[in-house]
């Protein structure tokens, strides 16, 4: 049995989530907390294997409940948050970036037409959660000895950066795009596996931790340097020769849809010595061949290491397939496009 913590302050939503896992098999709901004093005091008593907590509660937040908790019982939690209002938004990434490790839409009433879908999607998400072993919070790095720098020299200029990640990227990607200067002569294209209402959030929320103009990706448009483009739900992306951003609605790869694959097999058919590919944290296998498909045509590609991925699960079948010339922490990442995306 999965011993579940619900967090949330109102009471028929504890109700309703307690009755929702509680009807999977897999699932036991051991307690639960009416705001983020008691969502600490509850995983510090009970121990349970995840915890699915609301953002905005009363005496302390899920962010700050997340953060505590993070620091004296490390445990997968599963933010689960209606994404309705952007400070919820934007509470709901910075619970990411304290160590939650994914963040869900709140199921609507038994009456709601997605009520199906997103009551499967919670209880699915929490099982899989419960996987992750060993969850850390994010570490301070102003303490941390800097890492080696990574040796880079290459004889062409990188013109296109390509990322893709799930589980856990959120934080990665923002924690990357945070080092890169703002006259950055490439743009980067990014898909982030995220659940469905998120992505408008997402792109709000990095933008403002970077230098770099961060927006949705439009079909047809024209990738400028300086700037990070995201995947739009539901749409593949991908790049033309020209510079030309490609949305299209074709099927899911690997589960996805945005892929990760589909967009590193487009960079590789559009740049591929001048491009740089890097394939971060995420439950799966989604990324790996493409990765592998642009390293074949020439260009750079990258996968997170172990120690610094909630999901070692993406980057681990990228290396398994001798997809990743490079192994790397996100500030190492970071370091090696700066080095290597500048001007000739």
């Amino acid at each position: 049995m999965i011993r579940v913590l619900a967090a949330d302050d109102s009471a028929t939503v504890r109700e309703y989530l307690a009755y929702l896992l509680g009807e999977d098999p897999a699932l036991e709901v051991v307690g639960t907390a009416r705001d983020g004093h008691e969502a600490v005091e509850q995983a510090e008593r009970l121990r349970p294997d995840v915890i699915v907590m609301d953002v905005h509660m009363p005496r302390m937040n899920g962010y700050d409940a997340t953060r505590k908790i993070m620091e004296r019982v490390p445990t997968p939690i599963v933010i689960v948050s209606a994404s309705i209002s952007r400070d919820e938004v934007a509470m709901t990434f910075e619970a990411l970036k304290a160590g939650a490790v994914t963040v869900v839409e709140k199921p609507g009433g038994l009456d709601h037409p997605t009520h199906a879908e997103s009551a499967r999607r919670l209880v699915e998400t929490v099982k899989l959660m419960a996987e992750v072993k060993v969850v850390r919070r994010w570490p301070r790095r102003e303490h941390a000895a800097p890492l080696p720098p990574v040796a880079t020299h290459l004889d062409r200029t990188i013109r296109l950066v390509a990322v893709g990640a799930s589980t856990g990227g959120p934080q990665v990607v923002a924690e990357i795009l945070a080092k890169l200067p703002a006259d950055l002569p490439a743009p980067l294209l990014v898909v982030q596996h995220i659940a469905p209402g998120f992505t408008d959030g997402l792109v709000e929320w990095l933008d403002q931790g970077t230098r770099l103009r961060v927006k949705l990706a439009e079909s047809g448009e024209i990738a400028q340097p300086g700037t990070v483009y995201l995947s739009r739900e539901g749409f593949q992306m991908g790049i033309a020769k020209d510079g030309r951003l490609r949305l299209t609605k074709e099927p899911a790869e690997e589960g996805f849809c945005p892929s990760a694959s589909f967009l590193f097999r487009s960079v590789a058919d559009g740049y591929g010595r001048s491009a740089l590919g890097i394939l971060l944290t995420g439950m799966g296998r989604d990324g790996a061949r493409g990765l592998k498909r642009l390293r074949e045509s020439g260009g750079v590609t990258i996968a997170q290491d172990e120690e610094s991925s909630v999901i070692f699960g993406m980057p681990a079948e990228a290396i398994r397939l001798g997809a990743a010339e490079h192994v790397l922490a996100p500030e190492q990442i970071a370091a090696m496009v700066r080095s290597l995306v500048k001007s000739r």
